[in-house]
């Protein structure tokens, strides 16, 4: 006798891989494509005339990005950003969520309401520059990491996963004479080490793919991050800048160029993923088991 539900679950499964498989491939054979692009020859780019490795090797794209410390100044900078940026958006998230999972606190629900009211409206674009203007963060890597510290809605779900931790464990440390402060970081963090560890690749990715707040806030073109610096190479490359310029008396290529840069500012997000990628469902689950 043919066990037709288990032949149906295996059909099921099957079907799901093959599904899930080409939806993997489809987002992933754009980045292959433009990691290949970025090591050929403008020619061959131009023709169109390979599909997923190079067929003629070149690394001139990569000799013209790295002809200055331009991009690896920048680099550098984004990676301050990144890492400076996003310990203060955990730190003040934790210390604002720690005390809004506590019933006990006054005015709890009026401050939750003006977080809910922040994701639903805000002042807008000038308001902000004013007030960033205001605080003398104007050309300053600080007007990068401070106006969006915290995220309202990282603020929440953060908040319902430390709801989630057992009164008794933070009864049972202030018997022993803790603080709110040691029981947040002795207890809580610990105890929270998925959820933290998903809104820091939450905010990380945020910080390194910003671009727009340091068009706005810095003057000095020295202080840009690598995808500001990315959006003016490929700016200039559409506008035909490398027609006029040479390298080592070759057409610099516009196309290869601009391949390059994206790989050479994607690439270092990239490797940190796998490191926190096992917190991530565990994280965004946990957190938003309750209301």
């Amino acid at each position: 006798m043919v066990n037709h539900r288990g032949f149906g679950e295996r059909l099921f499964n099957v079907f799901n891989v093959i599904f899930l498989t080409l939806i993997g491939l489809s987002a992933l054979l754009p980045f292959i494509y433009i990691v290949s692009a970025s090591f050929s020859s403008e020619e061959v780019v131009a023709k169109g005339t390979f599909l997923l490795f190079p067929t003629d090797v070149s690394l001139v794209a990569y000799k013209y990005i790295f002809s200055t410390n331009t991009l690896v100044r920048s680099m550098m900078i984004s990676f301050y950003v990144t890492v400076a940026g996003t310990l203060i958006n955990l730190l003040l998230t934790s210390l604002m969520a720690y005390p809004l999972a506590h019933h006990r606190l006054r005015g709890r629900r009026t401050l939750l309401i003006l977080v809910l009211f922040t994701m639903l409206f805000t002042g807008g674009l000038i308001p902000t520059y004013i007030v960033v203007k205001s605080l003398g963060l104007i050309n300053s890597l600080w007007a990068l990491m401070i106006p969006n510290a915290i995220s309202a809605f990282n603020l929440i779900i953060l908040k319902n996963f430390f709801q989630q931790i057992p009164d008794g464990l933070q009864e049972s440390a202030k018997i022993d004479g803790a603080n709110d402060l040691r029981i947040l970081l002795s207890i809580v963090l610990p105890l929270s080490a998925p959820a933290l560890a998903t809104f820091a690749l939450f905010y990380a990715v945020g910080h390194w793919n910003s671009y727009f707040n340091a068009i706005i806030y810095l003057n000095d073109s020295d202080k840009w991050p690598i995808q500001v610096m990315l959006r003016q190479i490929v700016i200039l490359a559409q506008s035909g800048f490398a027609d006029s310029a040479s390298l080592d008396d070759t057409i610099l290529p516009a196309e290869t160029v601009k391949m390059a840069v994206i790989t050479f500012a994607t690439v270092p997000i990239l490797m940190v993923y796998p490191f926190l990628q096992k917190h991530f469902a565990k994280g965004v689950l946990l957190g938003s088991v309750k209301g």
